[in-house]
């Protein structure tokens, strides 16, 4: 089933993945590189080196589920970071996937409630 929302956490990989690694390949990248374990339940999304195809690997119950696109036309623009992995949120994966360039998005500003101490 298809469950990718808005309540999870999307981290991007920001070196590019050799897209022949599938669910073992790019699960060794998230534990050895990242230092998180993919069965925690996040996402994690890869792009290649063209930036034509992206790959997002996440844990449901029952087994690994593994998402491929491959863009027949222009590249993903991808948020600038120069970290190895950093957090996007799902707005903005999704305006990714569908080519729209986020360095160009204005946000408004929207209440965030903030947590409560112990």
């Amino acid at each position: 089933m298809f469950s990718l929302n808005s309540s999870q956490r999307y981290y991007l990989y920001g070196t590019p993945t050799d897209m022949r690694k599938s669910f073992d390949g790019l699960s060794g990248i998230v534990t050895n590189e990242l230092g998180r374990h993919p069965a925690f339940g996040d996402v994690y999304v890869f792009v290649n080196k063209r930036r034509d195809r992206i790959k997002l690997l996440h844990l449901e119950p029952g087994g690994f589920v593994l998402y491929y696109k491959r863009l027949e036309k222009g590249r993903l623009t991808l948020p600038k970071n120069t970290s190895k992995s950093h957090a996007v949120t799902w707005s903005d994966l999704v305006l990714i996937i569908e080519g729209i360039d986020t360095t160009q998005v204005k946000r408004k500003r929207r209440y965030l409630p903030t947590p409560k101490s112990a």
